[in-house]
């Protein structure tokens, strides 16, 4: 690689990183002050950078919020997906979703709780883009837990008159509601139970490992 291509390469991933580092900052005060709370003001304020620097990044508060929106997603699909889609296919993934929920939660990997639960809950009155992106993650949230009940169901692991649709409804209204709980009173006890609730909805007790039946 000659000295040119290196002079290129470099002021890209330089502002690639550092575009990383405001949206991270702007999905944490995203579940504290709201996306409709983030502004170019105090996003600046937060990362010690200039107005006109945020400005080259991002042209308008939308453009800012959608922006904030996927870098949400991509730590969920990194904190929560991954490694329940490295669990072993059918229940084994559904108490691994679950599990590597709370652990997001129990990280405090933002200071408000789950992200997108929070944003579902604000953006659900207000027309538009940003409503439609977190209302695609909640659509593919729910669709990814239902394939693991589902897939659970086919290989016997669940009863038979399980229904993969109202499952993965519950399991997901337990997660939010520790969620809930947890931003409020600040006490992992809070996630131990909702464990606890969930391997007892999936049959498997409190210490049961996933894949019995």
């Amino acid at each position: 690689m000659n000295q040119q291509s290196r002079a290129h390469r470099r002021p890209r991933a330089d502002g690639e990183r550092t575009r990383g580092a405001i949206l991270r900052t702007a999905a944490s005060l995203a579940t504290v002050d709201g996306l409709e709370g983030l502004s170019i003001g105090n996003l600046a304020a937060a990362t010690g950078m200039s107005k006109s620097g945020l400005y080259a990044h991002f042209g308008s508060k939308q453009e800012l919020q959608l922006a904030t929106v996927e870098e949400a997603d991509r730590i969920f699909q990194a904190e929560v997906a991954q490694p329940a889609l490295s669990a072993a296919p059918g229940l084994a993934q559904l108490v691994a979703v679950c599990e590597a929920f709370f652990d997001y939660l129990q990280r405090r990997t933002f200071p408000g709780g789950c992200f997108f639960a929070a944003a579902a809950l604000e953006m659900g009155t207000r027309p538009g883009p940003v409503k439609e992106r977190v209302a695609d993650f909640q659509s593919g949230f729910g669709a990814l837990v239902r394939g693991f009940a589902a897939t659970a169901l086919e290989q016997h692991e669940l009863p038979a008159h399980e229904d993969p649709d109202r499952l993965a409804f519950e399991l997901y209204g337990i997660m939010l509601a520790a969620d809930t709980s947890f931003v409020l009173h600040d006490d992992p006890a809070v996630l131990n139970l909702a464990r606890q609730i969930i391997r007892q909805r999936l049959g498997l007790g409190n210490g049961g490992n996933a894949g019995e039946s």
